[in-house]
């Protein structure tokens, strides 16, 4: 089976006068589609450059990366630009949702950059809705929910995208115990139930220590794969 996500000798460095070491350096990491994989580390590891390289976000340094047998450093901007907004998910640690938009217009709002209709929009919006049990809330803004009813709006709002990869960065750490339980079940439904490949960033070994393959960074390298 062709990797998803292909990595090899990957390296990013901030160009500095100080002469910093990268902060990646020779990452090896191939994903199959439809994995789950929880990416460990202690803050400063590499765990969100990891993440920012392979969602596009940054260019590798040197180093080869392909998705899904596309050369992602071979790509031109526009090229780059489509491939994240048509395949690629984030949901970060902090919402970033839009405090002027309804619920359900914040999950809508991504949907219009990639021109889904207007009626299939307000389809995808209900079925994700209902999925995480916030049809109720959809006219509410995000001001009036929990922190962790905003964390499920951001993975709603992802799946509704319909990617083929979804990167979380952290989703959990603002969160308390029962919150972050609900936000990973989340993500580990969207993987058995959708097939959606998952890339799960965290500090925390609780959230590792449920099962699957675990990747362990630490000062730009991984140096543990539970799958090797």
């Amino acid at each position: 089976m062709t990797p998803l996500l292909h990595l090899r000798d990957i390296t990013y460095a901030y160009r500095t006068r100080r002469g910093d070491p990268p902060v990646l350096q020779g990452v090896d990491l191939d994903v199959a589609p439809g994995a789950f994989v929880t990416v460990i580390g202690p803050s400063g590891s590499g765990k969100t450059t990891l993440l920012n390289v392979i969602g596009l976000l940054d260019r590798a340094t040197s180093g080869t990366y392909t998705f899904d047998g596309r050369d992602v450093g071979a790509m031109k901007e526009r090229e780059r630009a489509t491939l994240a907004r048509e395949a690629i998910a984030f949901v970060f640690q902090a919402y970033h949702l839009l405090d002027d938009l309804s619920i359900a217009e914040n999950i809508a709002e991504p949907l219009r950059y990639q021109k889904v209709p207007a009626d299939e929009r307000r389809q995808r919006v209900a079925d994700v809705l209902d999925r995480f049990g916030l049809a109720a809330k959809a006219d509410r803004y995000p001001g009036e929910l929990s922190g962790g009813q905003q964390q499920l709006v951001g993975v709603a709002r992802a799946l509704a995208g319909r990617p083929r990869l979804l990167l979380a960065d952290e989703p959990t750490g603002n969160l308390h115990s029962s919150q972050g339980e609900a936000v990973v079940g989340a993500l580990r439904e969207l993987n058995e139930r959708d097939g959606v490949t998952v890339l799960h960033v965290t500090h925390s070994e609780r959230w590792a220590a449920d099962g699957g393959r675990v990747v362990e960074v630490l000062d730009g390298r991984i140096v543990a794969d539970s799958e090797a």
